[in-house]
């Protein structure tokens, strides 16, 4: 379902490239960055020689950044119009198109190891944030509908303009506003409402200061920190509910585990990135208190940074059967 263009601007090999990610994803190999400035002209401005001698952009930013995930949303899914404010998250395509790849294959577990496509299997996307990209690229990959979920009106309104300049996935994906910040599925899903799949990305920080250390102590590593001097927003920018929540990423999957348990029948799977490994123990507790019939770990590798998708649901196995 909508593969979009099949020409691949990633190949060979780099200091750059990804490793470890799903067979399906289309960003394996090298940038290839003439390919994407044919897509996107802006880019140009960004791409020059890196220290190997191969074209590239800099990876702290922003705006490069910004232009490179615009080319990428064009030359392989056929995404027009991506735009997103400045202070807003950037997210990182390949490896967000690894999370869709991965429950993809979940749900094949249910439907005797194929890949269900097409409008009947239905996702939610709790915080899908101004740049909306998991409606976007598992629209375009499988064919899927989508609620995406946010409590911040003008990451909504972003959403709703990317959505808007691409017929296709307007009609696809549907963007409602969480009216409390303190709750997760109640307040936007409906009587009687069923999904296939919820996915989040949690904000990660405990606080709004360990945000900006987390920015400071990664600016550090690149060298970048000038003494005296605010760090820049790296790459990938976001601000408050996309960065920090109290209590961090542990606190936020609690509460989601919770209001899961209230609702068991929301979804065939529950799902969630977790970025901190330590974090892991205290939610499959969570889990097993809750009376979890399935938990799965699912890891996921881009380069150096490591990850996992939680997994869980309160359905046997004949209930975990996809149906349209």
């Amino acid at each position: 379902m909508g593969k979009g263009p099949q020409t691949s601007p990633r190949k060979g090999g780099s200091k750059e490239r990804p490793e470890g990610l799903h067979p399906r994803n289309r960003h394996q190999g090298r940038y290839d960055f003439p390919a994407l400035v044919q897509c996107c002209p802006e880019l140009a401005t960004f791409v020059a020689p890196n220290p190997y001698g191969d074209l590239s952009i800099d990876f702290a930013n922003p705006r490069a950044v910004r232009a490179l995930n615009k080319a990428l949303l064009v030359h392989y899914y056929g995404v027009e119009g991506w735009e997103i404010p400045a202070e807003y998250l950037c997210p990182p395509i390949p490896g967000r198109a690894d999370y869709i790849h991965q429950l993809a294959d979940l749900l094949a577990s249910g439907n005797g190891g194929k890949v269900p496509e097409g409008r009947s299997i239905r996702v939610l996307d709790i915080g899908t944030g101004a740049n909306c990209i998991y409606p976007i690229l598992g629209n375009r990959e499988y064919g899927w509908s989508y609620v995406g979920t946010d409590i911040d009106p003008r990451a909504l309104a972003s959403a709703r303009r990317v959505l808007q300049a691409n017929p296709g996935l307007c009609e696809a994906v549907e963007l409602r506003q969480q009216p409390s910040p303190d709750r997760i599925f109640s307040g936007v899903v409906q009587p009687g409402e069923g999904f296939h799949l919820s996915m989040c990305n949690p904000p990660f920080h405990a606080s709004a200061a360990e945000a900006r250390e987390g920015t400071q102590r990664k600016w550090r590593n690149l060298g970048r920190e000038v003494p005296g001097k605010k760090a820049p927003t790296l790459n990938f920018g976001g601000q408050g509910a996309e960065l920090w929540c109290p209590g961090g990423e542990g606190a936020f999957l609690r509460r989601m585990i919770e209001e899961s348990a209230d609702l068991p029948r929301l979804c065939l799977w529950f799902t969630a990135l977790v970025s901190k490994s330590a974090t892991l123990p205290g939610l499959q507790a969570a889990l097993r208190k809750v009376g979890a019939l399935e938990v799965q770990t699912i890891e996921m590798a881009q380069g150096q940074k490591k990850s996992r998708i939680l997994a869980w649901s309160f359905l046997d196995r004949q209930g975990r059967q996809v149906s349209g």
